[in-house]
């Protein structure tokens, strides 16, 4: 339940400051003092909605390499480093995309990520533990995944899709703000009043954020079978569900993952919890692996 909280209250700040400020800047007032301005409305909620989420993007690098101690590999020290860069290397050929930078985290249980603004300045970093303990077709198959997230795009399209819902979480909220204040200022009443008004405001941002956090979810989920995939065309099908069946032994240590990260992380443990599986960025990984056998079978 904390992964959930916390993975929620990541998205919500961007729209609860972008609020404040509104406010502060005396937007909000400008807009309904004759009534919702509803066009210009939904245009300052998609500036200050996609800001976020955009500085989000561009930063993500620089926030997963503080968060995670991820050490960039310049100049290989060992071999095991020289393996890794040469297999990063050859996979992003033949995904099409430039040479990411390559890092390694200190974590015991073994997990992997990628993040970056595009697919041509990207970063994918496994975990100490991943390098010590799966087999090299394994690993491939891992890096090739996170590969897989970067030729697909999904840093960026993530990002999109949470500053579109963003948006409307912030338009809708004020909406429904301005329809209670004009009940309560029916028969002559004060209505809502500055504090009232944000309160409501704040409310409906997190009842909303919370509905927009499910959908953002349920795409995380989807675009992880395409990562799965192109993992498998790269890597193999066989290695890529040994990989799978690998990490699924391990999902009862502690990840040491950030919340911030799990969404471009390869797992993120299973759950059979309801509440956890609607907000999980990760579909369960014997699904993942039953989805994997299928395609082979179709493509016997």
């Amino acid at each position: 339940m904390m992964r959930i909280l916390l993975f929620l209250g990541t998205n919500l700040a961007v729209i609860l400051v972008a609020s404040i400020t509104l406010r502060l800047l005396g937007v909000e007032p400008y807009l309904t003092a004759q009534g919702i301005n509803f066009n210009a409305l939904l245009i300052f909620c998609f500036i200050f909605g996609m800001a976020g989420s955009m500085v989000s993007l561009f930063i993500s690098k620089w926030m997963a390499k503080r968060t995670t101690g991820t050490v960039i590999i310049e100049q290989p020290s060992n071999s095991t480093e020289q393996w890794l860069l040469d297999t990063v290397g050859e996979l992003a050929r033949d995904a099409g995309i430039k040479m990411p930078e390559v890092g390694i985290f200190p974590a015991q249980q073994s997990n992997a990520f990628a993040t970056g603004w595009n697919k041509d300045d990207a970063l994918v970093a496994v975990s100490a533990g991943l390098l010590n303990r799966m087999r090299p077709e394994e690993v491939r198959a891992v890096l090739a995944h996170e590969i897989g997230h970067v030729a697909n795009g999904d840093m960026v399209t993530l990002a999109l899709i949470q500053g579109v819902l963003n948006t409307f979480v912030m338009f809708f909220a004020r909406v429904v703000a301005q329809l209670v204040d004009s009940f309560l200022r029916r028969d002559d009443n004060e209505g809502l009043g500055f504090f009232g008004y944000f309160a409501v405001v704040i409310v409906a941002e997190i009842v909303f954020g919370l509905i927009a956090s499910a959908i953002v979810a349920w795409f995380s989920r989807f675009r992880e079978y395409r990562a799965d995939a192109a993992g498998a065309k790269l890597a193999g099908s066989g290695a890529m569900i040994n990989a799978l069946a690998r990490l699924k032994a391990e999902t009862q240590m502690p990840d040491q993952m950030p919340d911030t990260l799990t969404a471009f992380a390869i797992t993120t443990g299973q759950t059979r919890k309801l509440m956890e599986r609607l907000f999980a960025s990760h579909p369960p990984l014997d699904e993942r692996i039953r989805a994997l056998k299928e395609a082979a079978y179709r493509q016997q």
